[in-house]
């Protein structure tokens, strides 16, 4: 059971997840147009310590919000050639979204440099014991935290359940989300909308606003935002709106933060291989998840995180604020 004992905010939680599942499900059972695989057969680029799984994957579909223990193949996140050198050293980070996907390779990054990480997750319980697991495999400290960052009492419960357990608060990581696309933009329902934005703006602004209250100067806040907040996207209209508006908040609120000493930046990634896509798309889309980028491929979440590493220690990135950093799989230049 998660240890912070708040069968509210559990309670809560699954009730949104159910909320989430509601909205999934027609949207799921109206998607039966035909899906054209790739016709590109050249090898995706490999240029990372190991080789990366490419499409096609297997075919899956996964009911919101998604567990990283049913997706296959399975996310890469430990980084075993990723060596720690103390760049975090006895730090403490606040996760969202660290049950699994870039939350969870961030959480193993960070204790690898010495941190210690407060799992914040919705209710996939069984995927945060998992992070928690290889957290302390690091010989660092981990504490779950489980609930709906969409509510503030939950955001400001997350903050003082941090700073209890492991003494203070110096990394806010704001990388929970909620995804679903449609074909058709009349399909977006208000509780759709709402839920989108609730997620992804409120829940940063609710944990950033918890966080700065007690995060020292020389500490940082980390928001994830996306490719399609650079871009924009078809199908997801509303998710990017969202990741558009975490840009703008990130920049807006580093500018309000220098005075405090306290950086601000954002990890703008293209398609990585987590839960969030197959509890998005159907089989046929998620065999050919990535393959449309320049590398041919999806990231795997090892290949995100040590980017949030940089942005968090103030040993590589004491300069920089208000940056987003996109990580998309290069440019096609079309």
């Amino acid at each position: 059971m998660a240890e912070t004992q708040t069968p509210q905010f559990e309670r809560d939680a699954a009730e949104v997840a159910d909320a989430q599942r509601n909205i999934q499900a027609p949207l799921d059972a109206k998607e039966q147009r035909s899906f054209k695989p790739s016709e590109d057969d050249k090898p995706a680029m490999q240029a990372g310590a190991r080789p990366y799984p490419a499409p096609p994957f297997p075919e899956q579909h996964q009911v919101k919000p998604g567990l990283e223990s049913r997706l296959d193949p399975a996310p890469m996140y430990d980084a075993p050639f990723y060596k720690g050198s103390g760049k975090l050293k006895d730090k403490v980070a606040l996760i969202t979204g660290a049950d699994s996907g870039i939350g969870r390779a961030v959480a193993v990054l960070f204790a690898r440099e010495g941190c210690d990480v407060s799992i914040a997750y919705l209710d996939e319980e069984s995927d945060a014991l998992v992070t928690r697991a290889a957290v302390e495999a690091e010989g660092r400290r981990a504490i779950l935290v489980p609930g709906d960052v969409s509510d503030p009492a939950y955001a400001r419960l997350a903050v003082a359940a941090t700073v209890n357990a492991l003494g203070k608060l110096d990394i806010l990581v704001n990388n929970a989300a909620f995804q679903e696309h449609v074909m058709d933009f009349e399909d977006i329902t208000e509780e759709h909308f709402d839920r989108t934005m609730k997620t992804n703006l409120y829940g940063y602004f609710h944990m950033a606003q918890a966080a700065v209250k007690v995060i020292p100067p020389g500490g940082a806040i980390i928001n994830t935002g996306s490719v399609t907040g650079l871009l924009g996207n078809k199908d997801l209209l509303d998710y990017s709106t969202t990741k558009g508006g975490i840009h703008a908040f990130t920049r807006s609120l580093a500018t309000h933060l220098i005075d405090r000493g306290i950086r601000v930046n954002a990890v703008a990634p293209g398609p990585v291989w987590t839960p969030l896509n197959p509890a998005d798309k159907l089989g046929p889309q998620v065999a050919e998840f990535g393959a449309k980028t320049p590398m041919r491929r999806p990231a795997q979440p090892e290949e995100i995180a040590p980017a949030y590493v940089f942005l968090a220690s103030p040993q590589t990135s004491s300069y920089i604020t208000g940056e987003v950093l996109p990580i998309i799989g290069g440019y096609s230049g079309g």
